[in-house]
């Protein structure tokens, strides 16, 4: 399938994004930087998370911390205030239901007030290693573009990968497909002179 050679491709040029730098050994630290993330830069995401961290490095911490302390170390993301309020009562849920662990499944992950599909996608694949797909705008842009898929949401082009991809696949898509689009499959004027993967690119550029 011409999916394998392009991720092939993409693993040789690929590097570290956010979720791949922070919180892999710790379920907890990744939920709470994707919540952070939401509409963020990663860059910026990145170093708020270890701060917060510094801070706050476990979940019993943050459930019991005060929300204008939150708010202010988490400012620099937007949306502070609500982000604020949700990671300390996700914090407050993860204590009462689970003992301050992180459930390991998506049906509980969703249940978490503020956590949709790519929240919990993220977490079942960067914290525990799980077959998910995690799909933000790079992904979403990038699997259109490639022709993989025709789709006008996330949501869809969730489901459509799912159909499409090995399961076994399924787990580097958002790591190589996030990279890539940061770095060479951009919104706008996307790199395709240095691209690995430009000749098998269906180049579908009216997604963006």
């Amino acid at each position: 399938m011409q999916y394998k050679r392009i991720l092939e491709k993409l693993k040789s040029a690929n590097g570290s994004t956010m979720l791949g730098n922070i919180g892999q050994n710790d379920p907890w630290q990744t939920l709470i930087a994707t919540i952070l993330s939401a509409r963020s830069r990663d860059e910026t995401t990145e170093i708020v998370a270890r701060e917060l961290f510094t801070h706050f490095p476990d979940c019993e911490s943050l459930a019991k911390a005060r929300v204008a302390r939150i708010e202010k170390l988490v400012k620099r993301t937007g949306f502070y205030k609500t982000k604020a309020r949700r990671i300390i009562g996700v914090s407050k849920i993860l204590m009462e239901r689970y003992g301050g662990q992180v459930p390991m499944d998506m049906e509980r992950l969703l249940e978490l007030p503020g956590v949709g599909r790519k929240t919990a996608s993220c977490v079942l694949v960067y914290a525990f290693g799980k077959a998910a797909i995690p799909v933000d705008t790079h992904v979403h842009r990038i699997s259109n573009r490639l022709g993989w898929v025709k789709t006008n949401t996330p949501e869809k082009t969730e489901e459509a990968l799912r159909k499409g991809i090995a399961e076994k696949d399924w787990i580097v898509i958002n790591d190589l497909l996030v990279f890539h689009g940061k770095n060479i499959c951009k919104p706008i004027r996307p790199l395709c002179s240095v691209c690995s993967i430009e000749k098998y690119c269906a180049k579908i550029i009216s997604f963006r």
